[in-house]
C-alpha cells in the first residue's frame, strides 16, 4: 500500500461524496488532511470522523471561486502543518439545462466553480508545493477531478461537459508547465463514471425520461447500464485511485488521465 506518512493534503469539496471518501483514504495512509467546503457542519463532521478513527484531519470553510479564500486556506495549511504536498481539486457542481434555455448566469456560475476553482487551487497549490517538494524528495501531486463527461459528450449538460473537458486539457498543460519549469510537482486528472453520489443523483433525475413512467430507480438502472461492468461505482473506489496518484507509487505519471468508469468510455 502507498504510504503518505507526514504528507499534507488539501481536498476541496470534501464534506461528502467523493471528496469525503478521498479525505478519509488519504488520512488512512498517513496524510494530514485539510478538508475544505462551503458546507461547514458537514465538513466539520467529516474531519471529526477521521480524527475519531485515529488519523489527522482539519476543516476549513472555503469558497473555491474566491482567490482570497484560496490564499487563506493554503497559507493557513502551510502555517499549521509545515507545507503542502497534495492537492485534490474535487469541488464541483452540475447543471442540467438545454443550451437554448441556459442562462448566461447559469453558465458562468458552473464555470466559476468547476473551472475557476481548479485554476485558483492549482495556482496557489503550486506556490506552496515549490517550497515543500524539493527535487531530491517525493514529488508534489495535484489531482484534478474531471469526469467521463470531459471525454465524451452528454446531452442536456453541455456546460458541465465543457467544464470537465476544460479541466482535462488544463491538467495536461499545467503538468507540462511544471516539468518545463523544473518543479517537482506532478499533475493528473481523474475521470469518474457513474458513481453513487448526490451529484449523480441529479444526473439520475435527468435520466427519468429514459425510463418507463419517469421512475427514479429505473433511471438509476438506465444509468448503470451505460457501464459495461454492470454496476454503479462507489466513491471509495475513486478515492483509492486518487490515493495512488497522490503517492510515489505513481511517480512516472504526470499529465495523465485516470479513467474509473467501469468501461463506459471503452465502447
Amino acid at each position: 500500500m502507498p504510504s503518505l506518512d507526514g504528507r499534507v493534503a488539501i481536498v476541496s469539496g470534501a464534506a461528502k461524496g467523493i471528496g469525503a471518501e478521498t479525505a478519509k483514504a488519504l488520512a488512512g495512509e498517513g496524510a494530514i488532511v485539510v478538508i475544505t467546503d462551503r458546507l461547514a457542519a458537514e465538513g466539520e463532521a467529516a474531519a471529526a470522523a477521521i480524527r475519531e478513527s485515529g488519523n489527522a484531519a482539519h476543516f476549513m470553510p472555503h469558497d473555491v471561486t474566491s482567490e482570497a479564500d484560496w490564499t487563506r486556506v493554503v497559507d493557513d495549511t502551510v502555517s499549521r502543518f509545515g507545507g503542502l504536498h497534495i492537492l485534490v481539486n474535487n469541488a464541483g457542481v452540475f447543471v442540467e439545462q438545454a443550451i437554448e434555455t441556459m442562462s448566461l448566469d447559469q453558465w458562468r456560475w458552473l464555470s466559476s466553480v468547476n473551472l475557476d476553482g481548479v485554476f485558483l487551487g492549482t495556482k496557489h497549490g503550486i506556490r506552496a508545493m515549490k517550497a515543500a517538494c524539493p527535487a531530491d524528495g517525493p514529488a508534489g501531486s495535484i489531482i484534478n477531478l474531471s469526469s467521463v463527461a470531459g471525454i465524451v459528450g452528454s446531452p442536456m449538460s453541455s456546460a458541465y461537459s465543457m467544464s470537465k473537458g476544460g479541466v482535462r486539457s488544463f491538467t495536461k498543460s499545467i503538468a507540462l508547465e511544471c516539468a518545463h519549469l523544473g518543479y517537482n510537482i506532478r499533475v493528473n486528472s481523474v475521470h469518474p463514471g457513474i458513481i453513487e453520489t448526490d451529484m449523480m443523483g441529479q444526473v439520475a433525475e435527468k435520466f427519468k425520461n429514459m425510463s418507463d413512467g419517469g421512475d427514479y430507480d429505473a433511471a438509476w438502472e438506465a444509468l448503470t447500464k451505460l457501464q459495461p461492468i454492470g454496476r454503479k461505482g462507489r466513491a471509495e473506489e475513486i478515492a483509492r485511485g486518487i490515493v495512488f496518484l497522490a503517492s510515489n507509487e505513481s511517480s512516472l505519471m504526470t499529465g495523465a488521465e485516470l479513467v474509473l468508469d467501469g468501461g463506459l468510455t471503452a465502447r
